[in-house]
């Protein structure tokens, strides 16, 4: 069975305070894009698992992997056979983009249906919650206002239609645990979701990212990357989860070669 795992984006992230567990809260608004993995699961020949990788390297101990954690992870609790993941990535690592929590989420989907496990969307996202504090947004794949560690989830109306979107990833990459590490949790003034309930021209001037102030003085290119955006005439920029890749929506088409030096570019008309 092949599938094709999705990016997301956050519009706004709030990140509010940190718990006990040495997570945080958070508070933001998961919005999936287009650019895509191609991920293949078929039974195995031989008598063990397998992941091969194409496409973007992943340079990681395969036991690491989310695809393969996701595997065990249903073995715990169903006897399936051996499978062999063909995981082909066009989704770039270090980004804020979700992809390797997307990956995750489509195993936990194709061995459901491959195997007739019968397991449902509810649960489906508790076991996606344990990989990862993103991956049960990929179970729903739609909108969400997300809390909590991210998995606290609710539909949200928004409506992007008719912007080109553009994102553009430096050749930077940016560690989540170290992001968070420095990072200093801020309770917002503005809730995003009644941020993003006003027209997206306004968003500019109230909806933030709480980790472009940190990862902005380690890597200014990124801040000049979304310099870059408004300067194009985005309606509004921002940098995606804790980077490195910035977006930004236009209200007409863009040359994304003024976006292509030194940055992997992807561009959408919603």
């Amino acid at each position: 069975m092949v599938v094709f795992p999705n990016a997301k984006i956050n519009l706004g992230l709030n990140v509010i305070e940190k718990r006990s567990d040495g997570f945080h809260n958070i508070e933001t608004v998961f919005y999936p894009i287009n650019l895509c993995d191609i991920l293949e699961i078929v039974k195995s020949q031989n008598n063990e698992s397998a992941l091969f990788n194409s496409g973007i390297i992943i340079n990681s101990n395969t036991n690491n992997n989310l695809c393969i954690k996701a595997l065990n992870l249903i073995k715990k609790y169903f006897s399936l056979p051996e499978v062999d993941i063909f995981l082909h990535k066009n989704i770039p690592f270090g980004a804020g983009l979700g992809g390797g929590s997307s990956d995750a989420a489509k195993v936990l989907s194709v061995l459901n249906l491959m195997f007739c496990l019968n397991i449902g969307d509810e649960k489906l996202m508790h076991y996606a919650a344990e990989l990862g504090s993103d991956c049960a947004f990929f179970i729903k794949n739609k909108p969400q206002q997300a809390s909590g560690r991210g998995e606290i989830m609710s539909d949200i109306d928004v409506d992007l239609s008719g912007y080109y979107f553009v994102l553009a990833k430096p050749n930077i990459f940016v560690n989540t645990a170290d992001a968070y590490t420095a990072i200093k949790p801020q309770k917002p003034e503005i809730r995003i979701s009644e941020i993003i309930s006003l027209p997206v021209e306004k968003w500019k001037y109230l909806l933030k990212n709480d980790f472009e102030d940190v990862i902005f003085k380690i890597f200014p290119q990124i801040k000049a990357l979304k310099e870059k955006f408004y300067s194009c005439g985005a309606v509004y920029a921002s940098m995606s989860g804790s980077g490195s890749s910035v977006y930004g929506f236009f209200d007409r088409a863009v040359d994304v070669s003024d976006f292509e030096k030194d940055c992997f570019v992807f561009t959408e008309h919603l």
